[in-house]
């Protein structure tokens, strides 16, 4: 099994996620051990996001890394784990509310994958970049 960097990046459809983790220096961080579990948004995710955000993202560093760490919780926490806690705590320090009402929801995004497995890790992919507040 691969970590969960490399499973990113062998799927082929988070190319501007692995480039936001490149520039925040996030990259070491998330093959380290962890365990991680991770709301990964897909290309397209991030493509819904107002023009300039990327941009403006990439000129601030710290605001990026603050919102890529939203995308991570402590732990290795399958759909059902998650479903069962309701809420759990982002790596940056706020709260991200689970809801599966039909659908399995990651605050304002739907997730399009998940329990996908990592060495250390998992992965939820999810089709909405989600931000604090």
């Amino acid at each position: 099994m691969a970590n969960i960097v490399d499973i990113a990046s062998q799927a082929g459809s988070f190319s501007t996620l692995l480039a936001a983790v490149e520039a925040a220096g996030l990259v070491e961080t998330l093959k380290s051990p962890g365990p991680f579990t991770v709301f990964a948004p897909h290309d397209e995710a991030f493509a819904k996001l107002p023009p300039g955000t990327l941009t403006t993202l990439g000129q601030n560093i710290p605001q990026l890394a603050r919102i890529l760490t939203f995308h991570v919780v402590s732990g290795k926490l399958s759909q059902a784990d998650l479903v069962a806690l309701g809420t759990v705590t982002s790596v940056e320090g706020s709260q991200i509310p689970i809801r599966c009402n039909g659908a399995f929801e990651v605050k304002n995004a739907t997730v399009v994958a998940a329990d996908i497995e990592a060495d250390n890790g998992i992965i939820h992919v999810i089709d909405t970049v989600i931000l604090m507040g």
